[in-house]
């Protein structure tokens, strides 16, 4: 992050100079609590243009025709963040990661006055704002032609195809690791920076800087989702067998480090789930579901969902009678439900390779790694459960953009655990 001297030099420059094409200056009018102008759909079509561009800084409190710094009163600050915060999320599809600074610069009098600075990198999608898809040109905004906005569309979109996992995330440096994740990966003497790269959890964008990629951000980010905005687990049990929040017995967002989503997800299950238990001839448990084939399940859903899509999270959703796990994305390539138990094709290649090599598996997998890859997760999953629950798990691909799997729960009345002793 820039400091906060070196922000100010610049700005004092950029100012005398006028705009560009990464700067872009606004006066600003507060009445009441609410800012009068600019217009919000005005200043969010220019946030939306820096970000499907190579990025940019929006300055607020600088008349933009006359450059005089105009500034932003003391107590409106608060309400002028608010503001900008709101319109990233709400006028932008998809939202809008803006990074927010509060800076004094000296008026024309030598005065100090308050502004905000706002910083958009590049973004890894295309960002429609409220009157189209721009771009940035030169000092100005401009709607996109159909033609570029369909080359944008794919220079982006064909990356999420192919391994989206690879790309690197603008506005995620070196700076985002916590260095105990990162542990696991390093070896020898190697500079830190190359071992990164080759392993694919870093890489540099065209300034030569170095950047995390979306697995350098699952994997050695303490909370992916202040990058990537979906990438955590959503839990939720229920008393019952609907989806009725009179019912919701509990809740968490497992928003960790992926290989900790995963267990903590699975731990939810495991603390919510019943275990009932029969005397024949001994004391036998009867657990509702497979712990062993839950973590697969998990494992499958958080290595193998599409990351690049906004707003769509792993939601694992426990009812009295089933469990149900939804995965964004539809299969990949030209893998079906009816095939799933017999291919394996991986979307997250990188991933799943790495958390295959670097994890170990929960106890209850009953395997060393996190991952092995050797196909046999879904037939695992299927067959556990059925043998647990008497009942197949089923798969449903819904509208191509999500994978449900709901596994049935066993119970005294119908589970496999009791039929090699017969009825007493």
């Amino acid at each position: 992050m820039i400091n906060t001297t070196e922000l100010v030099r610049e700005l004092i420059y950029q100012i005398r100079l006028g705009e560009d094409s990464a700067y872009e200056f606004k006066s600003i009018t507060i009445k009441g609590n609410k800012v009068e102008q600019p217009h919000r759909d005005s200043v969010a079509d220019e946030l939306a243009a820096f970000a499907n561009g190579n990025g940019g800084m929006l300055v607020l409190g600088v008349n933009d025709k006359t450059r005089e710094v105009e500034g932003i009163a003391q107590q409106d600050l608060g309400t002028v963040e608010l503001w900008l915060t709101n319109m990233a999320n709400d006028a932008i599809s998809p939202p809008l990661a803006i990074e927010t600074r509060l800076v004094e610069i000296p008026d024309h009098q030598g005065n100090a006055k308050p502004l905000v600075w706002v910083r958009v990198t590049k973004s890894l999608f295309v960002h429609r704002s409220p009157h189209g898809y721009y771009l940035r040109v030169g000092s100005s905004k401009r709607e996109m032609s159909p033609e570029l906005l369909a080359r944008l569309f794919q220079q982006r979109s064909m990356a999420r195809l192919i391994r989206f996992d690879e790309q690197l995330v603008p506005h995620a440096g070196l700076d985002a690791i916590d260095p105990e994740l990162k542990a696991r990966f390093l070896r020898g003497d190697l500079p830190e920076a190359m071992q990164l790269k080759k392993l694919y959890l870093a890489m540099e964008d065209e300034n030569r800087e170095v950047h995390l990629t979306v697995t350098g951000v699952l994997l050695l980010t303490p909370r992916p989702a202040d990058f990537l905005s979906s990438a955590y687990v959503q839990c939720v049990a229920y008393s019952g067998t609907e989806r009725n929040a009179e019912y919701q017995v509990d809740a968490q967002d497992c928003d960790g480090p992926v290989d900790l989503q995963i267990q903590q997800a699975f731990n939810f299950v495991k603390r919510n789930m019943r275990v009932e238990a029969v005397k024949r001839p001994g004391r036998i448990d009867i657990p509702q579901f497979d712990l062993g084939a839950v973590y697969e399940a998990l494992v499958n859903a958080v290595a193998h969902r599409d990351y690049g899509m906004h707003g769509a999270r792993v939601r694992v959703h426990l009812f009295a009678d089933r469990l149900e796990i939804a995965t964004p994305g539809g299969l990949p390539n030209s893998l079906t439900v009816d095939s799933m138990d017999s291919n394996s094709i991986t979307r997250n290649e990188t991933l799943v390779n790495l958390l295959s090599r670097y994890y170990p598996a929960d106890p209850a997998s009953q395997r060393q790694n996190m991952i092995e890859r050797r196909g046999e997760g879904v037939p695992t999953i299927i067959a556990a459960s059925e043998r647990l629950s008497t009942r197949r798990p089923l798969y449903e691909q819904i509208d191509h953009t999500e994978l449900k799997l709901t596994i049935y729960a066993a119970s005294r009345e119908q589970n496999g655990l009791l039929a090699q002793f017969g009825d007493e």
